[in-house]
């Protein structure tokens, strides 16, 4: 008997993980785009607080550019360029003054599909054997969560040799991203690997890759990728089914969701294409930056207590709810302080946890209820992480105690209402608790990454 019961303990556990693991459809996670809605509850209409969080825009619509050195644009004083692949097709004028053939920063951000293509451009690299060194750096004077791949297009050849960098604190320390190269021991003394190459332990690895930088036929090689989905994929699966368990590790690992997180971005172009081994000293017209296109997809970053930001006097800032306040939401209201400020979280999937701030004036209130250690029980619902909202029947902290106890005769007298209810026996108690052991700690489960 017992060993029967210690194999229905094992399949019961076994279909509980299982359960837990599948991949699922992206769509059921939801985008987390709903802050609050309201509820029916004994007391009447309340708020059911939900983690939220903007959705994904084109953010290089409320970036500032700055280049260094600012005088590295093209035009001034006007200049012919000659084409990489054919050093006799010097037909390229760039002049500053002259509206259709300046080339400004702006038009890196500008509406693609234009004929002609607009695009920006350096000067040409005159002053060879010198290095012809071009830092582009966009700021947003916000914390932004990038949500896809960064792209830039060139319009000349791809750069030899480039750096993608980030800064988290306003541009006041860089790290790198990923090193970019035709040769990435000669440049970078680096192996040369991909996105590819990356595992889940190694996600945060700093990698200088050779797919962007060869290749001649640069027409039809333009783009440079610095690839956040395949990153993301390593979590979620190839195509993002899995979001729950890259929430999951976002939510844990500090160091991975700031990964993905910026407040500025530099472009450091260190080595423009040559097309050869050597670079033609007679003919250095050829050689140039030109970027028609840069794509930046994210949102603001917000702590999971807003769904909307807004651009007001160039200027982001997340439109706060949860009782919080702050450009990225970073601590509770005025008058809101009786815990102290907290991140919401994006579990239990789908409606994450709000982690509101509560009114000052309640006392020190501590932390009632929540979806995973300190549950409802009965088939109560957790409000705010602040009170159970019971079902008919059950009242105290946590539902844990029928209301007849209170009640003339108790519960087994006449007047109760109820029977006298049966202790369960100690196999099925056994089996109760294991099963709400296994629901409390689900994520124990999942496989351990980072």
């Amino acid at each position: 008997m017992r060993f029967h019961f210690a194999l229905t303990l094992q399949a019961l556990w076994t279909g509980v993980c299982q359960a837990a693991m599948q991949h699922y459809p992206a769509a059921a996670w939801g985008h987390y785009d709903v802050c609050k809605s309201q509820v029916y509850s004994d007391e009447g209409l309340t708020w059911d607080y939900m983690a939220c969080q903007p959705e994904a825009a084109d953010m290089t619509q409320y970036l500032k550019v700055t280049l260094d050195p600012p005088n590295i644009t093209c035009g001034d004083p006007p200049e012919t360029y000659c084409a990489l692949e054919n050093p006799y097709m010097c037909n390229n004028e760039c002049d500053a003054t002259t509206e259709e053939l300046a080339h400004p920063p702006g038009l890196m951000f500008d509406t693609e599909g234009r004929n002609p293509t607009t695009f920006w451009q350096s000067t040409s690299w005159k002053k060879y054997p010198k290095p012809l060194l071009v830092n582009i750096t966009l700021s947003w004077n916000k914390t932004i969560e990038l949500t896809e791949d960064i792209v830039l297009t060139f319009e000349s050849g791809r750069p030899e040799q480039m750096v993608l960098e980030k800064s988290l604190d306003y541009g006041k320390t860089w790290q790198p991203y990923q090193f970019y190269a035709t040769d990435c021991l000669d440049a970078f003394t680096m192996e040369p690997k991909t996105v590819q190459d990356l595992t889940q332990h190694t996600l945060l690895d700093i990698i200088c890759t050779e797919d962007y930088s060869r290749g001649y036929v640069w027409k039809n090689d333009k783009t440079v990728r610095f690839e956040i989905k395949d990153r993301f994929a390593l979590f979620a699966g190839p195509r993002l089914h899995n979001m729950a368990s890259l929430y999951g590790q976002l939510d844990t690992t500090k160091k991975l969701r700031d990964f993905f997180t910026i407040t500025d971005l530099r472009i450091r172009l260190l080595r423009p294409a040559t097309g050869a081994t050597m670079v033609d000293e007679n003919n250095l017209s050829r050689y140039f930056y030109a970027i028609s296109d840069i794509k930046v997809q994210g949102r603001c970053k917000c702590n999971l207590h807003a769904n909307s930001c807004v651009y007001d006097k160039e200027k982001l800032s997340c439109e706060c709810e949860h009782n919080t306040t702050g450009p990225d939401c970073g601590r509770c209201k005025r008058n809101y302080q009786g815990r102290a400020w907290s991140a919401g979280s994006y579990l239990p999937i789908p409606k994450g946890t709000a982690n509101i701030c509560i009114p000052s004036n309640i006392g020190p209130v501590t932390r009632v209820c929540d979806n995973e250690l300190l549950r409802c029980q009965n088939g109560g619902t957790c409000i705010s992480n602040v009170r159970c909202n019971c079902p008919t029947g059950y009242t105290g902290l946590l539902c844990e105690k029928r209301r007849c106890e209170s009640e003339l005769g108790g519960c087994g007298g006449p007047d109760s209402g109820q029977a006298h209810l049966t202790p369960p026996s100690t196999s099925r108690l056994l089996l109760l608790l294991l099963l709400g052991s296994v629901l409390l700690r689900g994520v124990s489960c999942w496989p351990a990454v980072l």
